[in-house]
């Protein structure tokens, strides 16, 4: 398998059957997980940019030629979409000084409101899933990312009674 191949399918999760989208997000997690732990929430934060790039590379040179713009077992990103939509946790677990584990309502949330937001396709979502283009294919994921993560805030305020007077 080449090397662009392999990092597409996000070695091998992409492959799985049904619902490969799914099974590359599952993946992303156990990676961010160790990313937090070796280097807090700055070398998650520069490995999600870092993927996004490789991602677009990736995925303009697996899809060169083919009818389809997205083929479903191209996770790539998924996996950027994820790691981004775990920014708040991986920054709330650095800045209180606790395992990034300890906030496992916070995955829970970026991992259901993620893969809602990239399967609905919402707004500008959808927008960057149209453009047909391996920008798009990586765009709307990170559009879906940012949203969970806005949820992931927003749940995380109303649980710590942040909104309470």
């Amino acid at each position: 398998m080449r090397m662009t191949r392999l990092i597409a399918v996000f070695f091998g999760a992409g492959l799985l059957r049904p619902a490969p989208g799914t099974w590359g997000t599952l993946a992303a997690l156990p990676v961010a997980w160790g990313l937090h732990v070796i280097g807090g929430f700055w070398l998650l934060a520069l490995a999600t940019a870092l993927v996004f790039f490789l991602g677009w590379w990736v995925t303009i040179v697996e899809t060169r030629g083919m009818d389809d713009p997205d083929p479903s077992e191209i996770v790539i990103d998924e996996v950027a979409g994820m790691w981004l939509a775990l920014w708040p946790v991986s920054l709330g677990a650095m800045m209180q000084g606790v395992a990034i584990s300890a906030l496992w309502p916070g995955w829970i949330v970026a991992f259901v409101a993620f893969r809602a937001f990239d399967i609905l396709k919402p707004g500008p979502v959808g927008w960057a899933d149209r453009m047909h283009t391996p920008l798009g294919v990586m765009l709307d994921d990170m559009i879906a990312g940012v949203f969970a993560a806005l949820v992931v805030i927003v749940l995380a305020a109303l649980a710590h009674g942040v909104f309470m007077a």
